[in-house]
């Protein structure tokens, strides 16, 4: 036996028994697929949260063209003392979670219907998730703010 065998055969790994939230946590680093499914319920929430923004911006979008143009004057004007950036961003904010949601939700149906998820493709299709759904909200955010 070597002695870098020996070494790394008798190093303990530390215990941790008593989690301190402020000095142990942010050092901690997640894998990729934690990450997507605790994003993946962060973007549930959001939408549940903004449920009452999107009927209404439902709402005026369809009652007719009086509130039709009063809806698309808030991306704008603004909205009472919110700017018009403001209400973009609370938007893009909802298109981020939708499009996140959407593409976690097809990544957990893909893996239930194959059943041959690995360590590896659990990462890989992390990863996919995160560009993917960064990705959309990025062409998403440039057409709301006028790129194109």
């Amino acid at each position: 036996m070597t002695n870098a065998t020996t070494n790394a055969a008798t190093k303990k790994r530390p215990v941790f028994r008593n989690i301190n939230a402020l000095t142990d946590l942010p050092s901690y680093r997640l894998p990729a697929a934690a990450k997507v499914s605790i994003l993946h319920r962060i973007s549930g929430v959001l939408m549940f949260l903004l449920l009452p923004f999107i009927v209404w911006m439902f709402d005026n979008s369809l009652s007719s063209e009086i509130s039709y143009d009063a809806f698309t004057n808030v991306f704008v004007a603004g909205c009472g003392f919110v700017p018009a950036w403001g209400v973009k961003l609370v938007t893009l904010a909802l298109c981020w979670a939708f499009l996140h949601h959407f593409c976690a939700g097809v990544r957990h149906l893909w893996m239930d219907a194959t059943h041959s998820v690995t360590k590896e493709q659990g990462h890989s299709s992390a990863i996919v998730v995160l560009v993917i759904s960064l990705l959309l909200t990025l062409a998403v955010a440039a057409k709301l703010f006028g790129l194109y």
